[in-house]
Order: structure tokens, then sequence, then C-alpha cells
């Protein structure tokens, strides 16, 4: 990179949030953090500010703001808290953004970010899943660069001709399977949260890797990925791919398949998005391909993981139906965390919120919160039809 490059970090102290840090730690002189934000973790934020001397620090939680400013206390840096402090911080017109919030939460703040005209990074899921149409007029609106975060959007981004993307047939992402790949319909029936946050492949948080168990994570992929690459619905399958080697394929119209392969790392395609259009060097463990062996592939059995089905069906319907998708599954994973509802159960209760809710297409980000809103009511009666 030629020049000093300003970040902002949305999500500091999660997982993408300190795995960004830690590369930027390791080329200090090529960044200048300008802001980080956390949502409840006071300690690690301040931590992360001491070593990495933002201008500002913002923590989500309006309550917990004397305990930053305390604990930031003669380190010259600026504390701030509450929703909005966050969305300022967002819109404080870094070079570059990464959007790591979890949930609905990061709508905004990546609105923000979006309307500054930067390069966003984007890690938070909702962003395209609930508002898609609204976040990418923002972003041509305003000549902002969407860069994907996701290990499988990273690599269709590396492998997909954006100036002809009339050359390009299909998109195919990979799905690891979860650790529940080959099990039949009656074990997955008496499946544990422990079980199922235990991830065969990535270390990830809880609700996430519910997600990658049930296979919705890949059908709100498919939906993120119609919103990043001019293709039509119908355009982009998933295979299931058990070694997560393989992050994402793009075959074009002449039999061609481009595929991008890597270590299972999230450092390495936040480190694409960091440094592009340059490449930046990482510490993550090099591709052996002769350790590796065998790569394998398998179509996705949509009987034992009907929440795939669910997604693709909110893609073809679209309009408000993908945040309708993502606010119930949000409820029924949290209720399946807390052991009130079944594994298998969480698909059905997002079904049944997909069969009652028909709002229209929201055109604003508050539209779209008003609808999380309402769906999560649904869901969260619903699911009390299933309490176990």
């Amino acid at each position: 990179m030629n020049h000093v490059r300003s970040v902002t970090i949305l999500g500091a102290t999660g997982s993408v949030g300190r795995s960004t840090l830690d590369l930027i730690g390791r080329q200090r002189d090529a960044f200048e953090v300008a802001a980080l934000t956390a949502g409840r973790d006071v300690a690690g934020l301040a931590e992360l500010a001491r070593r990495l001397r933002p201008r500002t620090a913002v923590i989500a939680d309006p309550a917990l703001y004397d305990d930053l400013k305390n604990a930031l206390s003669g380190s010259g840096i600026e504390a701030a808290a509450g929703d909005q402090a966050v969305v300022e911080a967002a819109g404080a017109g870094a070079d570059w953004t990464m959007a790591a919030i979890v949930g609905t939460a990061g709508l905004k703040p990546v609105m923000r970010a979006l309307e500054g005209g930067g390069t966003v990074a984007l890690a938070n899921k909702e962003a395209l899943v609930s508002a898609g149409d609204v976040m990418t007029a923002a972003a041509r609106a305003e000549g902002a660069t969407l860069l994907p975060v996701d290990s499988e959007h990273n690599a269709i981004f590396q492998c997909f001709d954006h100036a002809r993307p009339e050359s390009v047939r299909r998109i195919i992402l990979t799905a690891s399977g979860g650790p529940f790949r080959t099990c039949g319909l009656d074990a997955m029936r008496s499946v544990t949260p422990a079980e199922a946050v235990a991830h065969p492949n990535w270390s990830m948080g809880a609700k996430i890797s519910v997600d990658s168990a049930t296979l919705m994570n890949k059908g709100l992929e498919l939906i993120e990925a119609f919103h990043l690459f001019p293709l039509p619905a119908e355009a982009f399958e998933v295979v299931v791919h058990p070694q997560s080697v393989i992050h994402s394929l793009v075959e074009y119209v002449d039999g061609s398949v481009l595929a991008q392969l890597g270590a299972p790392d999230m450092r390495i395609p936040i480190a694409y998005t960091l440094a592009w259009p340059e490449r930046m060097e990482t510490p993550c463990e090099r591709l052996d391909l002769v350790k590796t062996g065998l790569l394998s592939f398998e179509e996705p059995d949509l009987e034992r993981f009907p929440a795939l089905g669910l997604a693709k069906a909110a893609l073809r319907e679209g309009g408000a139906k993908p945040a309708i998708l993502n606010a119930a599954n949000e409820i029924a994973v949290a209720s399946f965390l807390e052991s009130r509802i079944g594994f298998l159960d969480i698909a059905a209760v997002a079904s049944e919120t997909l069969a009652r809710y028909d709002p229209p297409a929201p055109a604003s980000i508050d539209e779209v919160l008003e609808i999380d809103r309402q769906a999560r009511g649904i869901a969260a009666g619903i699911t009390g039809k299933f309490t176990n």
C-alpha cells in the first residue's frame, strides 16, 4: 500500500474484529486506527484501544460509559457510548471500515459507513440478508466500495470477472455440512446445543455455529451473494464440501470453473479486504495439497436441512422475506441455545413465521428494522408451541 490507511473497526472485540486487529498490529506503519467499537466488553475494548491508539473508542451500552472512560483515563483516547455514538464512529471518514457488529444492531452503522463513500469490509450478515436492496443502492449512490469478508463471498470476489459478469454462468458456494452432515433425522431430533456449537472446521460464535449446523448459514449466504454479484437468483447454488478447503467456485459460460482455496482461517479473507486491491502477508497456515489429500463434494439434503430450502425460497420471493427469515431464525436459535426448543424446531419456527407475515418490501433501514421487530415477535410466539 502506498499510503497510511485509516481504519475503523465496528465490533472490535469479536472474533472478526480481533483477527483484523491482529493483522493491523503486524503492519502498524501501514494503518492508522481511527475508531474502535464494541457492544459491552469494556475491558476488551480498553485493552485494544490502549494498544492500537485510536482517536475514539465507543461502547454501545450507554450504561458502561463511565467504566470505559475510567479504563481509558490518561490515554488521550476519547470515550463515547450509545448506539448513536457507534453510528457516528462508522461515519467518521475512515478510508476502510470493518463492519463486524453482529445482528441488526449493525445495520445503521453499516449504512452510515457506506454513505461516507469509503471502503466497507462487510462481515455483518444482516446488512445484505435483511437490507440488501437498501444497502447496495446506498453504496452505488455514494460510490462506496463493498468488499465481502465471509470466506465464501470473498472467494467468489477473487474469482469473479467484475468487468464481464455476463461471462459467468453460475456461482457455487461450498458448505462444510456442519457436525451433523451424516446424521439421520432421528438422531438430529435429540441434538444438544453443545453438540451443535462444536463446528468441525471453523472456530465461531454459538449462533453462527448453530446456523452452520442447520445449513441456515449457507442459505443466508446465498442471499448475500445475490446482492453482491449481478446474477439471477437461480445462478447461485450450494454444494457440501466437508474439508472446507475450496471456499467457493465460479463457473463461466465456456465451462471453466475457478475456485479459491486456502486454510480455514478468517484472517485470509480479512487480509484480502484490508489490503485490496493489493495483497498483504499473513501468518496463516499455508495450504498443503498433498497433506490435504481428498477433496469431496455432496449435494445438500434439503429434507434433513430444510433451512437451506427456506432461504432459497426467500431469495426467490425477495421483498421482505429474507429479513423475516433472518429475524425468525435468530429467535429460534436463541431458544434452542437456551434448550427451550429442539434442533429441528429451528427451521419449523422460521417456516411458520414466513407463512404468517408478508409485509411490503422495505425501502429504508427503519422499515427493515420494523419488519425485523414484527417478525421477532411472531417467531417468539411460535416458539412456545415447540417448547421442550
